[in-house]
């Protein structure tokens, strides 16, 4: 592609998506449908790079019911070209997926741009298993059997309230660098984030969506990135409307805290009934509440004062960690209490002990998921997933599923794999960071660089009051543990109460894959739904966001 096409705005054909299309019936074919077929190879390597600047897509034509409604749209699944901002030349050919309703005036309609964490891992895995038109039954929290899979529509899509974008990052998907770029030169929290703003910047433009309602949704690490993509937008020009954080981890220091992993503990002793505590609690809420009032108090002292036998505060906690646990005293006092401890293989203590007595270990991303023990409840990143029960729960099946989905229905064909989970990405990212203040703040005690984020997203609310933000967590999500995210937000730098109202936190009996639950799926979507509506409808604060988009847009063009 030469530069001048790549650089009229919405003139690229390929891209643009929210055209009327005449044919909303559902079927596959339809006379407007465009197949597309890429022979480029898209190495997922860190030395890997493409030498073709083409923005392709495949584009289908479907129809979906949601709430009684049926809703016609259009899939657009291929590439756009990134451009690196000092140069203006082409540095990433960035694979995605939109569905856009058809019909509609873009200005009024909102669109929210998707990514899963990793880092390293692509957005197949929220595509497939969230608010998509379409996504995979699977039959959490037992173990999906083998092919053959069926795809069906999502009634709690959120089509019904936003156009969605899925983002694969560099390296995943068919993502990769422009030469004479390379894969590596996007693999860290800065890097990644750049090039994502780029990135929603070409799809605004090619699309004509500048003035769209926007938002984010991004799991796990993508919790993170959403704090330093949402500032960088903002500091660009890009104002959002909302972010949706599922599964948090905004502050790497606090990974492993037992006063924040202790709640997601106690509820999946509750799950499996192995707590001590009587009577028996009924509700999970009401519990895991009363579970955190005691971590952030008498357990943390008793953490701290452990192994003092004058303390006298020391065996009432211990008796009370015991009930909220279900683990015996004795092996809790071999842990020095400590819950969320490991042993020198890097298992979970607490993972590999609970249903010892059955030969079975839970799994970290799900607690209510369990496998047979050979060792891996292991000391999991909120990263690729590797072999925790949970991911091999679904992983054979979103393979499977995907690619027929993006050949058969989508259209989209190509002879390079798929890249769903990049390891060498998560191996090879910088985790430094420098945040709004100018300051690398993640140092841990070592003088290690972990990452914090919390910052960042302080820092765009209080720019942006307008900025509603929704935080998502799963009860039994040992990965991201739900109460560590609610410490790690009353923590942040955010004094302005009425900024703060914009943050609400909400709960779900589910994993760190909240979504793979049916009804904690169904309970998120009202959630988001709530959110969307509230945004919607506040037109005197979507008339402001885009006067300070407009301000920054101009300020940035007078630099």
């Amino acid at each position: 592609m030469n530069d001048k096409t790549q650089s009229n705005g919405g003139k690229s054909k390929p891209a643009a998506s929210g055209k009327k299309s005449k044919s909303g019936n559902g079927k596959h074919r339809s006379p407007n449908d465009q197949p597309c077929f890429d022979p480029t190879a898209y190495g997922n390597g860190p030395d890997d790079f493409v030498t073709d600047m083409t923005e392709n897509a495949a584009i289908t034509h479907h129809a979906i019911q949601i709430g009684g409604a049926a809703i016609a749209y259009t899939a657009t699944a291929g590439h756009l070209v990134t451009v690196d901002p000092s140069s203006s030349q082409p540095n990433a050919k960035i694979f995605y997926v939109a569905f856009t309703k058809d019909g509609v005036q873009a200005q009024d309609r909102a669109v929210t741009f998707f990514y899963n964490g990793g880092p390293g891992s692509s957005s197949v895995f929220v595509l497939l298993g969230s608010f998509a038109p379409k996504r995979i039954k699977t039959s959490m929290p037992g173990f999906t059997p083998p092919a053959p899979y069926t795809l069906e529509d999502n009634p709690d899509s959120l089509l019904d309230k936003s156009d969605l974008v899925f983002i694969n990052p560099v390296g995943t998907g068919y993502s990769a660098a422009i030469a004479p770029h390379h894969n590596r030169d996007f693999w860290g929290v800065d890097q990644d984030a750049e090039s994502l703003k780029q990135f929603i910047k070409r799809y605004l433009s090619a699309n004509d969506r500048w003035n769209s309602p926007k938002f984010l949704f991004g799991e796990s690490y993508g919790t993170a990135r959403s704090c330093v993509l949402a500032y960088r937008l903002h500091e660009d020009g890009v104002d959002l409307n909302g972010i949706t954080l599922q599964s948090s981890i905004l502050d790497y220091t606090q990974s492993g805290n037992p006063v924040g992993a202790l709640p997601t503990a106690a509820a999946d002793a509750w799950y499996h009934k192995r707590l001590s505590v009587k009577p028996a609690p009924k509700d999970l809420q009401t519990f895991v509440a009363q579970v955190a009032q005691f971590s952030r108090t008498d357990y943390r002292v008793a953490l701290e004062k452990f192994p003092d036998p004058k303390n006298s505060a020391i065996p009432a906690a211990l008796k009370k960690l015991s009930q909220f646990t279900g683990i015996d005293t004795q092996t809790l006092e071999a842990w020095n209490l400590d819950i969320a401890a490991y042993d020198s293989r890097g298992n979970s203590l607490f993972l590999t002990t609970l249903l010892k007595d059955k030969g079975v270990a839970l799994g970290s991303y799900d607690g209510r998921v369990s496998a047979i023990d050979t060792g891996i409840a292991g000391n999991i990143d909120p990263n690729a997933g590797g072999n925790d029960p949970t991911m091999t729960a679904v992983s054979g099946v979103y393979t499977a599923m995907w690619n027929s989905y993006l050949n058969e229905t989508l259209k989209f064909r190509t002879n390079s794999s798929f890249t769903d989970l990049n390891d060498q990405a998560f191996k090879n990212w910088d985790f430094s960071h420098i945040d709004p203040t100018g300051a690398q703040k993640g140092v841990d005690a070592q003088g290690n660089i972990v990452l914090y984020t919390a910052g960042d997203l302080a820092a765009v609310m209080a720019l942006n009051p307008d900025l509603r933000v929704l935080s998502a967590n799963g009860f039994y999500d040992f990965v991201t543990p739900f109460y560590q995210t609610v410490i790690d937000l009353q923590m942040m730098p955010l004094v302005d109460q009425k900024v703060r109202n914009n943050l609400s936190a909400r709960f779900y009996p589910s994993g760190h894959m909240v979504y793979l639950d049916g009804a904690s799926r169904t309970a998120l979507k009202a959630d988001l739904a709530k959110l969307y509506q509230s945004a919607a409808a506040d037109r005197p604060a979507i008339a402001r966001i885009r006067a300070l988009q407009h301000v920054k847009t101009m300020g940035t063009m007078h630099h």
